[in-house]
């Protein structure tokens, strides 16, 4: 029988529920540099047209999700403000220390600023809830989920995986906007 991909493969299935029982986790979190407390990807077995299957799931808060749209939202901005742009790409010298941008980076670097400061202030990007699901992905199925919580701990993700797979979970369709978050100077 062909599978669609090894995410399918009732092999591959197995092997993930013994990892699942030794962990004792209803999820295997999926080594990456990325994985921080606003994202985390993950595998976890649901079914999928009446047979089991692993989903890859990036699971990430509404926050991370609405400052990646203004990101992405600007840049477009700058793309169509300096022909040349092709994004900022900083470098680093032989010690590990970040080489200063050039000149045209810099002003660049400033116009996204300014531009994500003033749609957050316009609040003009909104973001609800979603999970976005990948039927073609390359292993397993792939799960786009943005949850309004403030990090994504290891509560959220077994709760969303026993609503996913129970098909009781409920989105929030609420549109949210949020600021940036400003450091503070704190005096010592």
């Amino acid at each position: 029988m062909k599978y669609q991909n090894d995410g399918f493969m009732p092999e591959t299935i197995e092997g993930l529920k013994k990892e699942l029982a030794a962990s004792q986790k209803p999820y295997k979190i999926v080594p990456d540099d990325e994985n921080t407390d606003e994202y985390v990807n993950f595998y976890f077995i649901g079914m999928f047209e009446g047979k089991e299957v692993v989903y890859d799931a990036a699971m990430y808060t509404l926050r991370l999700h609405h400052a990646s749209e203004l990101y992405e939202l600007a840049e477009h901005e700058a793309a169509k403000k300096f022909p040349n742009f092709k994004g900022i790409h900083y470098k680093e010298d032989e010690n590990g220390n970040l080489e200063p941008l050039s000149s045209e980076e810099e002003e660049i670097g400033w116009f996204i600023t300014e531009i994500i400061m003033d749609m957050e202030e316009d609040e003009s990007v909104k973001v609800q809830e979603f999970v976005d699901l990948d039927t073609h992905h390359d292993f397993g199925i792939g799960l786009d989920v943005a949850l309004n919580v403030d990090a994504i701990d290891d509560k959220v993700i077994t709760k969303f995986i026993k609503e996913f797979n129970e098909d009781t979970l409920i989105l929030d369709d609420t549109l949210y906007a949020f600021q940036s978050e400003e450091e503070e100077d704190v005096d010592e």
